[in-house]
């Protein structure tokens, strides 16, 4: 199961947080991905149209971090993912951390070698 969590924001839409296995063969190990929506549904929904099927949120174990709520909502499509730390969410300030990429370039797939 993916540990995960929701925040609502004051002006009544979500930001859910879920840490998946990577979709990617060739990926990273796991992934922490954020969704910005209307409600917690509408944002597991724009992630099972994106081919991630079985994606659930119980609980809210792992809510996103004020930090992550920010990234999420200046992103254009407000759907971002970066390699998740191995105990979940990195709450240390000397972790170094990756930049928050698009979710295309999560499920972009590989270019066939000539």
């Amino acid at each position: 199961m993916a540990a995960g969590g929701f925040c609502k924001l004051p002006n009544g839409t979500v930001v859910v947080a879920l840490n998946l296995p990577s979709p990617a063969a060739d990926g990273p190990g796991r992934v922490r991905v954020l969704v910005h929506a209307v409600n917690r549904a509408r944002a597991l929904t724009r992630l099972r149209n994106l081919g991630l099927r079985a994606v659930y949120l119980r609980g809210n174990a792992a809510p996103p971090t004020p930090d992550e709520v920010t990234a999420v909502l200046h992103h254009p499509d407000g759907l971002i993912w970066r390699t998740a730390p191995d105990n979940g969410v990195a709450t240390s300030p000397d972790l170094v951390q990756e930049l928050w990429r698009p979710i295309r370039a999560l499920l972009r797939r590989p270019t066939p070698q000539a």
